[in-house]
């Protein structure tokens, strides 16, 4: 089997901010498989909050045998990015050459259409008001904060979207003084959901701390290690395929934290459908899927997915799976 690498850039449909930097575009690794006459893929984006870089995560995958199969996949590479691609390249091999599809092999019922988040990038007050009002019609919307002043963007997203539901992504920006000052103002503006409000290694202010609206751990969970770290803090967890290390720990991080009473949200990182289709698999039935990262985008796989009223489609199989 040939394993090949490569890097692609997308161009976003705007500037992207969250409260550690902006963007314009989208990175991403793709990894090719070749065994005969089948040729498979998958797709990771580096991330540089965890000490990732296209150049590191490139070398990782690199290194592999070229007999390597998903479970000795495990042991090879821990998780994050450079497995992912790899794991969903090799599903993807492993159907094509079964001639079913990823979900019929992994044992899930067959995949339906999910609601997605829509991101709004954070800005001024205004700026996020006219992005909420340009997507007021969408169901679920989800505002990227984390700054000791987030108050006014709340309201002038609530003002924009006012029937819209609407989760907060913090993305570790704030401090323990101000979410308990901004928690109230959740609940009267009818938000769903905070995710990560502090920075993962300062989480144990959450102990304790009165929750009016469920918070959801993202930084601070990555696989089924991280959920010893859990308890007492977080009421969600937030899987995403770039920290579990692709689908097969996704799958099992999914069922173990279900087991622990968590609910289940599924997000991505800024990344094209091919990156979205396998994540897709791990939402049917999630209490939040955030998979918007073509929605975005300016640019898409040649077979992108499908996004209507009705949500996020699963992936025919000439994309992936």
């Amino acid at each position: 089997m040939q394993i090949e690498v490569s890097r692609d850039t997308f161009p976003l449909a705007q500037v992207f901010r969250i409260s550690r930097g902006a963007r314009t575009e989208a990175e991403v690794l793709t990894v090719h498989l070749q065994d005969g006459d089948v040729r498979a893929w998958g797709e990771c984006v580096p991330y540089a909050r965890y000490d990732e870089t296209l150049d590191s995560v490139a070398a990782q995958i690199a290194a592999l045998p070229p007999d390597i199969t998903r479970k000795g996949l495990q042991e090879l590479m821990p998780s994050g990015a450079g497995r992912n691609a790899v794991d969903c390249a090799l599903w993807d091999l492993e159907a094509k050459k079964a001639g079913k599809r990823v979900w019929e092999l992994a044992g899930l019922a067959a995949p339906k259409p999910e609601i997605t988040a829509y991101t709004l990038s954070l800005d001024e007050p205004a700026a996020m008001e006219a992005q909420a009002a340009k997507n007021a019609f969408r169901p679920l919307l989800k505002i990227k904060l984390g700054t000791p002043d987030d108050m006014p963007r709340l309201e002038a997203v609530r003002r924009g979207a006012p029937a819209s539901k609407i989760i907060v992504d913090a993305n570790e920006g704030w401090s323990a003084e101000v979410y308990a000052d901004l928690a109230p103002h959740l609940v009267r503006l009818g938000v769903a959901l905070v995710e990560q409000p502090l920075p993962a290694g300062l989480d144990d202010a959450l102990i304790g701390m009165e929750r009016p609206v469920p918070v959801c751990a993202d930084e601070s969970c990555h696989d089924r290690a991280s959920l010893a770290k859990l308890k007492g803090k977080y009421d969600v967890v937030n899987i995403k395929l770039d920290k579990t290390g692709g689908l097969t720990e996704a799958l099992a991080l999914r069922e173990a934290a279900l087991a622990e009473g968590y609910g289940i949200m599924v997000g991505c990182m800024v990344g094209s459908s091919l990156a979205m289709a396998p994540a897709l698999l791990v939402a049917q039935g999630a209490m939040i899927t955030d998979l918007d990262g073509p929605l975005l985008m300016a640019q898409d796989r040649e077979t992108p997915l499908v996004y209507d009223a009705e949500g996020v489609h699963p992936s025919d199989a000439t994309l992936w799976g």
